[in-house]
């Protein structure tokens, strides 16, 4: 393709090493034996934007992770996502030094001649993304990515290599922070409403007649009926709560199908497409005739400031605030709330508790009775939300707007070291240092 072509042009001119001279270690994950809890081991949707993420991973017992113990991951690592349409050539750094693994759909680079986070920061850039797309093979059918092409790449290699990778080391060390903070967020609330203190046992046993399970609910699944989801709602309506319905207006959004993707066109988010920190570019888009057709939905269905995004289906219950309009309409598994009174309870506040246990406690037991996820609008309208103190509110939603200011430096830095890789290649090393001293507030306060 005339795309590769010129990426390699550009790299002829610049000293250039393989990736296997430079590394420890490139390998394909095991395929391991999974269990329901123990030590984490990451798949695909771990990894993103050269972050790895620890939330909603799988997992294998203590047993089989001595087994698969020279996959244990560690500090420095590069992870690449190998198979998947679509999904080949997400990366992630590792900076955590927890147990984990990684599993079959994800390869592993370990530098041990070179900096790094400067390795991330380049297979992050235009380059390096551009030449992990010309090793995917698989045409329409299951695309993959070899480990053997990996180690066949060429880095270039530059006497500034140490400054980017400060710069990604820090943007790393911020987003420690900011999760810091957000954790603090998070216990405050919990400590607030008494989470902390009630025992949620794992007693699957609760006996009760016809008239207060199926003929006041309308479900037969014996989960539902579990003693933690009834124990955790009275304990919440004890104290000052209210519903979600009478909370927020609720608005769906549209499901165009895709017959009406395009390669380019308006931005399609989907539940795949973000998280309760961050929303990724999407991965599909609309076609310019749809929008042409449908120009005046589309217009009301564009994101907003302040309005919360709450999955309903997949992978259900996960909340996000919007920080600023946004040109994209999401897909009709994902509903917009927007808070009625913002002086009886805060977007942030909101969101911080949507995304917590004492809501996503409440979405196991709606929808955890389906094969595919699903949790019906008119179940989510009766979601119980504790109400605390304004005043603890105002305080939670501090550490929460702190924690994304903080995410957004980091966002900030590590675009820039992609960007001053890119610059070191195009005009030089000079250009890139030059650069990267507008960074340094930034990095060293």
């Amino acid at each position: 393709m005339k795309d590769y072509l010129e990426i390699f042009s550009v790299l002829n001119g610049v000293h250039c090493e393989k990736v296997e001279s430079l590394t420890s270690w490139v390998t394909q994950g095991p395929n391991p034996v999974f269990n329901e809890e123990g030590i984490p081991c990451l798949t695909g949707r771990n990894i993103s934007g050269g972050r790895v993420n620890y939330s909603n991973p799988d997992y294998v017992s203590i047993d089989e992770y001595q087994k698969l113990l020279r996959y244990q991951l560690l500090v420095g690592d590069t992870l690449i996502t190998l198979k998947g349409k679509g999904s080949i050539g997400k990366v992630g750094y590792v900076t955590d030094n927890r147990q984990a693994i990684f599993s079959r759909d994800i390869g592993v680079i370990r530098p041990n001649e070179v900096n790094s986070a400067y390795l991330n920061a380049y297979i992050l850039s235009k380059y390096g993304a551009k030449i992990i797309a010309r090793g995917e093979t698989g045409g329409t059918g299951q695309s993959t990515l070899t480990t053997s092409y990996l180690k066949g790449m060429d880095l270039p290699r530059f006497s500034i290599e140490d400054e980017i990778g400060h710069l990604v080391q820090k943007s790393e060390a911020l987003l420690v922070s900011s999760q810091d903070l957000y954790q603090q967020a998070e216990n405050l609330l919990l400590e607030e409403v008494g989470y902390n203190n009630l025992r949620l046992n794992k007693e699957s046993v609760n006996i009760k007649n016809f008239s207060n399970s199926f003929l006041s609910t309308g479900r037969f699944d014996a989960e539902y009926y579990q003693p933690k989801f009834e124990k955790l709602v009275k304990h919440i309506t004890s104290q000052n709560y209210d519903k979600l319905k009478n909370l927020v207006e609720i608005k769906k959004s549209v499901e165009p199908g895709s017959a009406n993707y395009s390669e380019d066109g308006l931005p399609f988010l989907r539940v795949s497409d973000y998280s309760k920190f961050e929303i990724r570019e999407p991965e599909k888009k609309l076609s310019s005739e749809y929008c042409a057709e449908n120009a005046e939905l589309i217009r009301k269905l564009k994101l907003q400031k302040d309005t919360i995004l709450f999955s309903k289906d997949g992978s259900v219950g996960i909340a996000h605030l919007l920080q600023e309009d946004m040109n994209m309409i999401s897909s009709g598994a994902i509903l917009h709330l927007t808070v009625m009174d913002k002086n009886r309870i805060t977007p942030e506040y909101l969101t911080l508790a949507l995304n917590s246990n004492l809501v996503q406690l409440q979405a196991e037991r709606d929808a955890g009775g389906s094969i595919i996820l699903h949790w019906r609008v008119s179940e989510i309208e009766e979601v119980v939300i504790p109400i605390i103190d304004y005043s603890k509110q105002l305080e939670i939603s501090k550490l929460v707007k702190d924690s994304f200011s903080l995410r957004v430096y980091s966002d900030t830095l590590l675009d820039a070291a992609k960007h001053a890789v890119e610059i070191a290649i195009e005009q030089g090393e000079k250009e890139a240092l030059k650069f990267m001293e507008q960074y340094n507030y930034i990095v060293t306060n």
